[in-house]
């Protein structure tokens, strides 16, 4: 069997251990908590709702307007701030909350309208406060997004000194007609991949138990762990729109928590799967040491990390070629093939399947 560069140090993979889960994360419990979700709200829906819970966003028709619908997110950036608040790096969390619910309004096809921030703290900095708004307000004006505002909550004994949360809340204008349709991806489509650049906003319970902060300021990479781990999550939405004007693009997926393996199927119809190469993209040094540092097994390390794919695009063969040279960095990546109801919805081969 062939050894690839996923386990560079040629240690023994762990096989079924959860060292996810071991760092405090149940990925599990988090998908039953979703599948509960779902049959509280659908006890009851709002007739210009559009989808149900579970997607990327959410999407509300118009009133009044049989042609559009508002399209609305909301995320954190995880734990990801603690690394932040140690470093005192404020406003790159503020960037990276932003790009993250663009990417995600993004998968339907959405413009960003506004967006609002919460951000949480035990005792309130306003100099720190200010920073992380910054971040915010900085990257809202790169997507031509107005801040409307947020909360600022200090709540002492909830949070540790100088600990913080921070999330936010994105709502963005699609045309119904331009929403991408799962139902049209068919056998033989392609999977192009943009790539990422570091955890983005996940997995970091993980990469804090592997890398302690204790060595976060040493040399890693032609920087330090502080600068792989803080790497800012990219908004997609000029690569997309690069690559829209070229091709039909039929789907798409932001690679979040969950991977690859649990957030493209969300994309998919049920008689189709998605088979990614490996070698056809590189992953960023981080995460490969990682990978090392935690013995992580084939499925695991492809649930939590995005393993240097921050988003697919589905487009038709023909199409791929000019979807590539359209957006720097994008590739093909990998392949959609008919599924059977028994085969996994996404199959990711390497050498080290081979």
């Amino acid at each position: 069997m062939a050894q690839s560069w996923e386990n560079p140090r040629q240690e023994p993979e762990t096989g079924g251990a959860d060292e996810y889960a071991r760092s405090g994360v149940d990925i599990a419990a988090g998908n039953d908590a979703v599948a509960r979700y779902r049959q509280i709200l659908g006890e009851w829906r709002h007739p210009d709702q559009l989808d149900a819970i579970g997607g990327f966003a959410g999407l509300m028709r118009l009133p009044g307007d049989r042609e559009r619908a508002l399209a609305a997110s909301t995320d954190g950036v995880g734990t990801k701030v603690l690394i932040a608040a140690e470093l005192g790096r404020y406003a790159a969390v503020g960037a990276d909350l932003v790009n993250h619910c663009v990417n995600d309004i993004l998968v339907l096809n959405a413009t960003p309208l506004f967006f609002l921030d919460y951000l949480a703290v035990g005792k309130l900095d306003p100099a720190v406060a200010a920073e992380v708004v910054r971040g915010c307000a900085e990257a809202c004006r790169r997507h031509g997004c107005a801040l409307l505002g947020g909360e600022t909550a200090e709540m002492p004994g909830l949070y540790a000194p100088g600990h913080f949360d921070l999330a936010g809340t994105i709502v963005g204008l699609v045309e119904i007609a331009d929403l991408p349709r799962s139902d049209s991806v068919e056998p033989g489509d392609a999977i192009v991949g943009l790539p990422a650049v570091g955890l983005h906003t996940n997995g970091y319970s993980l990469a804090r138990s592997l890398i302690p902060a204790q060595s976060w300021r040493e040399r890693f990479d032609g920087g330090t762990y502080a600068d792989a781990l803080l790497a800012e999550h990219p908004s997609y939405s000029q690569a997309v729109r690069a690559i829209e004007r070229v091709a039909r693009v039929k789907a798409m997926a932001h690679i979040t928590g969950g991977g690859l393996l649990e957030n493209v199927p969300r994309t998919l119809s049920e008689n189709v799967k998605a088979v990614f190469d490996q070698e056809r993209w590189n992953v960023p040094p981080i995460q490969r040491e990682l990978v090392a540092r935690g013995r992580l097994g084939h499925e695991e390390r492809y649930r939590v990390f995005n393993m240097g794919i921050g988003y697919t695009l589905v487009v038709s063969d023909a199409d791929a070629a000019k979807a590539v040279a359209a957006a720097p960095g994008a590739r093909v990546v990998g392949r959609i093939e008919a599924r059977t109801p028994w085969e996994p919805r996404v199959v990711i081969e390497s050498a080290r399947d081979a």
